[in-house]
């Protein structure tokens, strides 16, 4: 039994697509110049900020002057440091989840 189309489905998500794309738009671009001075976080403090990023991100609802992720960074180095330590590719725990979820 074929089910007849109708497009409320369509038009509730294009409505949601529609506000958020408005909200974002009002959206504040904060500038990072004065962040840029100084010296360059590499692989090592990449590795160091992807293991606090949890704490960071509970951080940044308080304060103004906490980021996540170093805008004066090295570049892939760094983004690389950061994936690594905060788990981004696994490493923490494939072994473990395998194990548990292999049947016996």
């Amino acid at each position: 039994m074929k089910k007849k189309f109708n497009g409320y489905g369509i038009a509730v998500v294009a409505g949601f697509v529609v506000i958020i794309l408005v909200l974002l738009g009002c959206s504040n671009n904060e500038m990072i110049t004065p962040c840029l001075k100084g010296t360059q976080y590499g692989f090592f403090n990449g590795l160091w900020h992807g293991i606090i990023a949890p704490i960071d991100l509970i951080a940044m609802i308080w304060k103004d002057n906490v980021s996540v992720y170093a805008p004066n960074n090295n570049g892939a180095w760094y983004a690389f440091g950061f994936i690594i330590g905060s788990g981004g590719w696994g490493f923490f725990g494939g072994h473990t989840s395998a194990r548990l979820n292999r049947p016996r």
